[in-house]
């Protein structure tokens, strides 16, 4: 099915059943403000980058170290996927590679909008009447 923009209170319910509450450390208001600001809520993101790499989905997975797109110099496909897979509206498999990445990092460090927009801030406004 084709992606779509997940309301931000859908997602919250999402997460939260998805078990990303006290995940590594962090709370669903810490995921929500991730997808927000790698990807506006859009399952169908997909940016490219300097380094020949793409990243895909509501989380902005790169392919050179997480899946499989079929042209990504040296990739290392960790979560065992193929990349258009984070691109439909089931983000099961996106939560599935996303936890793997925050577990092997010890946090959600590895996502730039995180550290710069969500790390150390207020984040309650992320699930505020949801």
């Amino acid at each position: 099915r084709d992606g779509i923009i997940i309301p931000r209170c859908r997602l919250v319910r999402i997460f939260r059943q998805q078990s990303l509450e006290g995940f590594v450390g962090r709370k669903v208001a810490d995921w929500v403000c991730l997808a927000k600001h790698e990807s506006s809520y859009n399952t169908r993101a997909i940016n490219r980058n300097k380094n020949g790499s793409s990243d895909y989905g509501i989380f902005q997975i790169n392919s050179k170290y997480w899946c499989y797109d079929g042209r990504t110099p040296g990739a290392s496909n960790g979560c065992r996927i193929h990349c258009r897979k984070f691109l439909d509206d089931n983000i099961t498999d996106d939560i599935k590679c996303a936890k793997l990445i925050a577990r092997q990092a010890r946090g959600l460090t590895p996502w730039v909008a995180w550290r710069k927009h969500c790390r150390g801030k207020n984040l309650r406004p992320f699930v505020r009447g949801c």
